[in-house]
């Protein structure tokens, strides 16, 4: 098996680090090696400690390395955060051949020009992402290749990062880990490309991936990304007040969070009753903690409290911030395909019903899609920003932006990381731990 046949995506999460070894066949994603780890050093989608950050991640890797018996050396990874920014811009070029036709070239130069954008010295491009282009006055073409004309122009989205976030990611994977990063990619678009179909991005579609600390927003209309952006609220919020209502710890508080939203619609198995006998309704109301054995102790809670009077009201206040920016985007009346919820806090109880009350749309939770190999692992909300790494290097380049017909994943940034190779994580293996 070739290098070149491999791709690894690394999503970098508050609560998690995953990692994900594929081959890209031509429909399918061929999931080779799988690694879940817990995350240190980073909060609300920020490397805030880079030595503890480097552990987890080296972590991952090498858990993923041994899974799928392949040396990592190149990976698309995710960013989040709230310092995640983007706009709009146009583009326009003057066609280069003189018989007007449109070549690739042309397409790379009017969204190089449409990437030309004024920003502080703090902030970096990573994607610069067309939405359609437009051919001597001819607008809503999606691939121009090949068509004449004089003048190319572009509508594109663009999405910037921090540039120190960048920096931190670079150093503790090209000078910890040894491997190269291919690209970085917003969490939120890699999400779209595992979960969502292309109908639904053709109808209009709202994409709300539900991380630990921040939620990305996706929303794709006419068949393009037009918006995004990430509210400072996640799945670990709810912990946290669960944490705080039952007097436990952030450790006790995640393992009831999970373990509610997997019984809660389930009745819990009581004893027998014997004839005349009834069960009052707190019996029934009882969520049975026994077989967690929480260090606080704890053997049984009302559901309906945690769900109704600490999850519930969360979960609303996470959605009412989401319907503002839809609103604030202005494409509230053009997503008729409603909302697709992912990401690990997706899996919380009640959350596809707080969001259909909230948001008055449709619905619906998603799940990568087209994968194959180890799809028992990956098949879940919680993998897919990671499945989508891995979608995303299907039409990646490897410099500058990506050409025509790919308007759903244009890259934009090209890293060129100088110095450290494979051979240096090679050569960590066998020196002491720090």
């Amino acid at each position: 098996m070739k290098n070149a046949d491999i791709v690894v995506g690394i999503d970098i999460g508050s609560s998690k680090i995953a990692t994900l070894i594929g081959r890209i066949d031509e429909d399918i994603i061929n999931i080779l090696g799988v690694s879940e780890s817990l995350s240190k050093g980073v909060k609300k989608g920020q490397i805030v400690n880079i030595e503890e950050a480097s552990d987890a991640i080296n972590t991952s890797l090498d858990s993923a390395e041994r899974m799928a018996g392949h040396s990592i050396d190149r990976v698309f990874v995710s960013v989040s955060g709230v310092n995640i920014e983007s706009q709009n811009s146009k583009g326009v070029v003057a066609v280069s051949q003189p018989d007007g036709e449109i070549s690739e070239y042309d397409v790379e130069r009017v969204l190089e020009a449409a990437g030309a954008v004024s920003l502080p010295s703090t902030r970096e491009i990573i994607h610069v992402i067309p939405k359609t282009f437009t051919v001597d006055g001819e607008g809503g073409i999606k691939d121009p290749v090949g068509m004449s004309g004089v003048r190319l122009e572009v509508d594109t989205h663009i999405i910037t990062a921090n540039s120190a976030g960048v920096k931190n990611v670079e150093k503790i994977l090209s000078s910890e880990a040894g491997v190269n990063v291919q690209s970085l990619v917003f969490a939120g678009l890699a999400s779209s490309l595992s979960v969502l179909s292309d109908t639904e991005k053709e109808l209009g579609v709202v994409l709300a991936d539900i991380g630990a600390g921040v939620t990305n927003i996706a929303i794709y209309v006419d068949g393009s990304l037009s918006y995004t952006s990430v509210v400072p609220i996640g799945a670990r919020h709810i912990t946290n007040d669960l944490a705080i209502g039952l007097k436990i710890s952030l450790e006790s508080a995640e393992k009831i969070k999970l373990y509610l939203s997997k019984h809660y619609t389930k009745r819990v198995r009581m004893p027998e009753l014997e004839p005349g006998q009834r069960r009052n309704r707190q019996e029934e109301d009882e969520l049975d903690l026994n077989e967690l054995h929480l260090p606080e102790d704890v053997k049984k809670v009302s559901s309906k409290t945690l769900v109704e009077g600490i999850i519930k009201p969360r979960l609303n206040e996470l959605f009412t911030m989401i319907a503002l920016e839809i609103k604030k985007s202005g494409f509230a009346t053009q997503t008729p395909a409603g909302l697709v919820i992912t990401g690990g806090g997706a899996k919380t109880v009640g959350a596809e019903d707080s969001a259909k009350r909230m948001l008055s749309m449709t619905v619906r939770v998603g799940v990568p899609q087209n994968i194959a190999g180890l799809i028992d692992d990956v098949e879940s909300p919680t993998f897919a920003t990671a499945v989508g790494l891995l979608e995303y290097s299907r039409n990646f380049r490897g410099e500058g932006v990506a050409g025509p017909g790919l308007s759903s994943m244009i890259t934009g940034f090209k890293f060129d990381f100088k110095g450290i190779s494979s051979i240096t994580k090679l050569l960590k293996k066998f020196l002491p731990k720090r």
